[in-house]
């Protein structure tokens, strides 16, 4: 049987790394950060299992590429897009959708794409508006935690970055089930 999801994108900041760990050059672009708990072995876990990795982050060009290569997760990503380079901020589709043309993702299968972030007002909405599904880290401190309109509020709600890995199998239970309701 064939792999529902495609696709898992992540943020970057307080989704994958800690910002309050953040060393930054004047240019505000990350030079070294710590890894949330669990997020580099969630990372390596998923590119062990094949599945297809982006990076969807806002910022400058070079913020994240120094963080990851220090980890030797860089090439683990199959595409990244980043605000500065595309001229456009979360939840802006364009960022969403270099990501997903980069892993070569069709717009009529997003619906089979997970974008995992902890900014209920830009990478859940963002993912919301283009039928991604929606995953939110709720840990953050640094932005709002409840949702201020119904594009906001996410499909799924995970607490540590490591609760992707039984959820992401629960979506594929979840889905082949409802494929073989529709076949009946």
């Amino acid at each position: 049987m064939s792999r529902h999801i495609l696709a898992v994108c992540f943020d970057f900041g307080d989704t994958l790394v800690d910002e309050g760990t953040e060393v930054k050059n004047d240019r505000m672009q990350t030079l070294r950060a710590e890894f949330i708990p669990g997020a580099d072995q969630l990372i390596r876990e998923l590119a062990a299992q094949g599945v297809p990795l982006a990076l969807i982050s806002d910022g400058p060009v070079g913020n994240v590429d120094q963080v990851l290569i220090a980890h030797g997760l860089w090439d683990l990503f199959g595409a990244v897009s980043i605000s500065e380079a595309l001229g456009v901020e979360k939840p802006h589709c364009r960022l969403f959708d270099h990501a997903l043309e980069t892993l070569q993702v069709s717009q009529a299968d997003y619906s089979r794409t997970v974008m995992v972030g902890n900014n209920l007002a830009r990478d859940v909405k963002g993912a919301n508006d283009l039928g991604m599904i929606s995953v939110w880290l709720d840990g953050s401190p640094r932005y709002p935690r409840e949702p201020q309109s119904l594009s906001e509020i996410p499909q799924y709600t995970i607490r540590s970055p490591l609760e992707l890995l039984p959820l992401l199998e629960q979506i594929e239970q979840e889905r082949t089930n409802l494929e073989l309701w529709e076949v009946l």
